[in-house]
This record gives C-alpha cells, structure tokens and sequence, in this order.
C-alpha cells in the first residue's frame, strides 16, 4: 500500500483543512465543495484526512460495515441475522477512501438489486455500489462539476439522509450511508447547478500559496517526501497521531456541545441579513460551529465558532451582484454576530454592520 503523504505536512490552506476536520468531527454536517485551481492540494488533502482518521469497529463480515454499536442504522441483511439470533463478529480496521470515477453511473453507484433471481428463486440478491463501499468512510469526487447533475443529487441525498434505499418491482434493501462528503473542482471548467451548490454544506476557494518562502517549504516538504516516503511519515507521525486523538475526542465531546437561544438567533438574524435563500445554512452553521467547539475542547458554542462556521457556510451561498465580491472577512463576519448577539441580549433591533461592499456603495451615492 503506497504511503500518504501527512495531513499535517500540508502547507496553508488553513480554511481547507479546518472544513475538512469539522466533516470528520461531524459527517452529518453535509460534506465540503473545495474550489480552486490544479496543483493546489486537493485531492492530497483529502486522502490525507482519511488516512489519519481513527480506525473504526464494524462487523467483521457486512458488506457496509455497519458499527455493531448503533443497530437502529444496520444494513437489512445484519437486522435480518440479528432477529435469527446469530452472534455478529466485530473487528476494527481503517476508514475506507473510495474514488468516485466522473463516469460513473446511477446503478454504479446506488447499487443494483438482481429482480431476475427474485423472481425465479425467490432469493433478494443486492450488489453493492460506491454508497455502500463508502460507508463509514470518505468518499471523494473530483472535478464534480463534470458529474452527471443525477448522480450528484443522488450522493447529496445519501450524505444527508445516511441511508441508501433500492427499491425494484416491490423488492426493498437499505444500508447505512453516512460518509464524509469531499467534492473538488477547478472553476475554470465549468460551475455546478445553484441547486447542487446549495447543497454542499460548506465550501472553500483556494488559490496558490503566493508567499515565496512558503512556495519553497512546499517544494522543499515534497522532494522529501518523494525521495523516503515512509521516512518522511515517520517524521510527521506524531503530529498526525495528536491530530488523529483530537478528532477522536472531538468526536466524543460533540453530544455535549451546547448552545444558546441568542446563538440560534444571531446565526438567523445573520443570513437573513444577507439575504440567504433556505434555511440550509443556518442548520449548517450550527453543526459546524459545535464540532469547531468540540474540537477545542469546549462545551459550549462561542461567537467565534459561528464566525468561523459562518465563513466556510456562506461564500457560495450569498448573491453576487455584477463585478461585486462576495467574499466577507473573518473579523466582519465576527463583528456582525458579536453585535446581533448583544442586540438579542437586550431585546433591542439594532440595523446590522454593512458589508464593505454595502459601505463602498453608500458612499458612492454620498
């Protein structure tokens, strides 16, 4: 098995890696779109991440690895065998990376139940697809903007749901489906849907590392790599391994996690501020907020958790107006909730910070 080059060797692309842990933390978050140009880590941070993650406990022989520890989310087979009263056997091992090919169609993927032998022997006979081989584990899509719109929906709802269902002519099979959701993409070749946008929960844009100095960490990190690979992991293993037990507690804490009237408010009052379609990121905020929390060991939600969840949340969901960014800084987007914090604390509607976009033009008309 080839070695992965470290999470935590990754140069910058701090906004990257933060959407890409709170995902791990919390899978129900809904997934990460990363936007940018090639060479820009990617797919290597995205392999990365899977190969550091906790290993996890399945049983032994299922198909979907279904945790032996939840069995309201078993696959049918496993609810099956369990009512027969047979002992399920438990092991644990890695968390699978599965890579979706831009091909692949929506047989490939959901799974295909065989109606001919049901009908000729009776005999429900389900064949895995990626859903299935992803459970538990991360399932990574590049260049998803060139996915079959279908397709796409189909793994968006899985994602969200953490169930694949196949029905055929009467005949019913389920598994789990709950995976880490990583779609990439360079824009240059095309953008995705709004709708489909919409839907992943957190988005990020990276651009080449510009600083020279750190252009030549990169460069320096990678022949390294390149000339010991295991070497260079050995190098890094600490780091990964407190990562990897962070996250694992993070994990743990994250049922803990909680969080005030007034937070659900600024969070609300803040999309609606900018004029943001649905109630999806406001959901989105909250999740990705606790997890943030959870990571830094904390048990309840902070301004600077919804800011920061806030900034990976709405990028791709605010509205652009022509020539006009729609970009805001982390400090505006901690400002704007620290102040509809404190307006929710004393009952009072306080008109909310303008963006500089929204201040540039009030000045343009003075």
């Amino acid at each position: 098995m080839p070695v992965i080059y470290p999470f935590t060797a990754i140069v910058g692309q701090e906004q990257m890696k933060r959407a890409l842990i709170l995902n791990a933390i919390d899978p129900r978050i809904g997934g990460v779109l990363i936007r940018g140009e090639r060479g820009t880590a990617k797919s290597t941070a995205a392999r990365a991440l899977a190969a550091l993650l906790p290993h996890i406990k399945v049983i032994a022989d299922c198909r979907f690895g279904c945790d032996p520890d939840t069995p309201a989310t078993w696959c049918t087979e496993c609810r099956e065998r369990a009512a027969r009263g047979e002992e399920l056997p438990v092991t644990t091992r890695p968390i699978p990376f599965v890579n979706l090919p831009i091909s692949a169609t929506e047989d490939r993927v959901v799974g295909t139940l065989d109606i001919e032998k049901a009908i000729q022997k009776g005999e429900r006979h389900f064949e895995p697809g990626v859903l299935a081989a992803a459970n538990r584990g991360l399932l990574y899509i590049d260049e998803v903007n060139l996915l079959d719109d279908h397709v796409v929906d189909i793994l968006l709802d899985s994602a969200a749901m953490g169930v694949n269902i196949i029905e055929r002519e009467g005949i019913s099979f389920s598994h789990p489906a709950r995976f880490i959701l990583v779609g990439t993409m360079n824009p240059e070749e095309g953008e995705l849907r709004p709708q489909l946008l919409d839907r992943f929960a957190l988005s990020v844009e990276i651009r080449g590392i510009r600083d020279p100095r750190e252009r030549v960490l990169i460069i320096e990190r990678n022949l390294a790599f390149e000339a010991n690979p295991e070497g260079f992991r050995q190098e890094w293993l600490p780091k990964e391994q407190e990562l990897s037990r962070q996250i694992e507690q993070a994990r743990q804490l994250l049922n803990r996690v909680t969080y005030t009237s007034r937070d659900l408010l600024a969070i609300a009052s803040l999309t609606a501020s900018l004029n943001v379609d649905g109630h999806r990121a406001d959901m989105v905020i909250l999740k990705a907020a606790r997890a943030h929390a959870a990571f830094e060991g904390r048990t309840s939600v902070s301004g600077r958790d919804i800011a920061l969840a806030a900034e990976l949340a709405l990028p791709h969901r605010l509205k652009r107006a022509p020539f006009q960014q729609a970009e805001m800084t982390m400090e505006e987007l901690q400002d704007r909730i620290e102040q509809l914090q404190g307006a929710s604390s004393t009952g009072k509607h306080t008109e909310p910070m303008p963006t500089r976009e929204e201040e540039a033009a009030r000045q343009k008309k003075t």
